[in-house]
């Protein structure tokens, strides 16, 4: 990527895996290759941090881009009529509101620190709707893994199946992936498949879907006991309770991410633990449908490991991963009634590297040599309201918002520089997504 991606970031206190520090990062090539510069890097742009706090880049691992034009659609609506709400919103997209609903959205979570994001496309026979997702994606310079929306078992109702509208075979839905793939290679946009709930797939779907994620080590994103309806579902048209359900066509392995599990079970969270399943806690969607408060200290402490979403904007009107880190620590605390669950180094572990079994990055928490350089420079002291910082993890956690994200790189390129693209003219995309009511 040439010059742009290498740099010695100065003058910044790094997040490591011990805590805070004053130093250096050193990128060359898109890696971190050092937390201190030294002659032989003498070569290297210097870029200046003012004093700021650098920290990796946060992983984001659900959302919806396609519903960031969707933002307070069917508010107040309980669950199933708001996902037919939204449903009619989706099959009626058309590639340019897809465009730029993705480039709205994509925007939006690097303006909160985001640097990989894992999307959650619905199901789709058009490649022309997929193809405007990816030319947004690519041009934001965001690091995404895209979720490939599949299905095999149609129902108008959502209740046991898929809106037909937007079912089509399985098979060609996943030679449509191995088309994107090649379409995609020597870009930051990988594939995984998609699935919306434990409804979708029969038995011989799950089946099919699971040998080609094997055979292509693709991860499989599926939405698991948000509210109650998987569960009553899968007893009435199975026998057998959602967790079961799936485990029994072998879909609940390691490269499995299941999101949201609000009402996931002791049963159910041991079962995940030992097949190593990754979940996507989505805090501030789970309050906005009113489905509950996902059982998360009870992950934690069943040894899963829980990863940060947002969420569609149509479920949580943003894009923003900080009040996603917020509200995620103090809807616990609320729930619980204890002040001293999940702190920021917990929540900065959720948001970071508990996602890196699932999305192929790092695992563990904070910069170290060795990782790609997606990292996220943040300056307190461009919002007043953050100041004086006694504790940048606490300050981050309880009072940030989008106005301290100063700089984002990924690949070691300067994708967000003083709050603003470096690739997308925010102020056009401001006018079109106006003409677009």
């Amino acid at each position: 990527m040439g010059s742009s991606a290498s740099v010695v970031v100065t003058d910044v206190t790094v997040y490591t895996e011990q805590g805070w520090a004053s130093g250096e990062v050193v990128v060359r090539d898109g890696v971190v290759v050092a937390l201190a510069a030294g002659p032989e890097h003498a070569d290297l742009p210097r870029f200046d941090g003012g004093s700021g706090y650098l920290l990796p880049g946060f992983v984001n691992t659900h959302t919806h881009l396609q519903q960031a034009v969707l933002r307070g659609v069917g508010e107040g609506l309980p669950l199933l009529e708001w996902l037919r709400c939204v449903g009619e919103h989706t099959v009626a997209a058309t590639p340019e509101q897809t465009y730029l609903s993705a480039l709205a959205g994509g925007l939006e979570l690097l303006r909160s620190g985001v640097t990989t994001v894992v999307e959650h496309l619905w199901p789709n026979p058009s490649d022309e709707i997929h193809q405007a997702m990816i030319r947004a994606l690519d041009e934001l310079g965001i690091r995404v893994v895209l979720g490939r929306g599949i299905a095999d078992r149609a129902d108008s109702t959502r209740k046991w199946g898929l809106d037909p509208r937007l079912l089509q075979p399985l098979d060609e839905a996943l030679a449509h992936v191995d088309a994107l793939d090649k379409q995609l290679v020597g870009t930051r946009i990988t594939t995984a498949l998609a699935v919306p709930n434990p409804r979708c797939l029969t038995p011989d779907g799950m089946a099919a879907a699971r040998e080609y994620a094997g055979a292509t080590g693709k991860m499989v994103s599926i939405h698991l006991l948000e509210t109650t309806t998987d569960e009553d579902m899968c007893r009435l048209h199975a026998g057998t309770g959602a967790v079961d359900y799936l485990d029994a066509s072998g879909f609940l392995w390691d490269r499995t991410l299941a999101v949201h599990c609000v009402n996931l079970d002791a049963a159910g969270r041991a079962v995940l633990a030992e097949r190593g399943v990754t979940v996507s806690y989505n805090p501030v969607s789970n309050m906005r449908l009113g489905s509950g408060v996902a059982p998360v200290p009870q992950m934690l402490a069943a040894g899963i490991d829980v990863t940060l979403g947002v969420d569609g904007a149509a479920s949580n009107d943003t894009q923003d991963m900080l009040l996603a880190l917020r509200l995620g620590a103090f809807l616990q605390r609320a729930a619980h009634r204890r002040a001293d669950l999940l702190d920021a180094h917990q929540m900065l572990r959720m948001a970071t590297g508990a996602a890196g079994r699932a999305v192929g990055g790092p695992t563990h928490t904070g910069i170290a040599v060795g990782d790609r350089a997606d990292l996220t420079l943040v300056r307190f002291d461009r919002d007043f309201a953050c100041l004086p910082v006694l504790d940048p993890g606490a300050t981050l956690l309880t009072a940030a918002s989008p106005r301290v994200i100063d700089t984002v790189w990924v690949d070691g390129e300067a994708v967000l520089r003083d709050g603003r693209s470096t690739r997308v003219d925010a102020d056009d995309l401001t006018q079109r997504l106006i003409r677009m009511r």
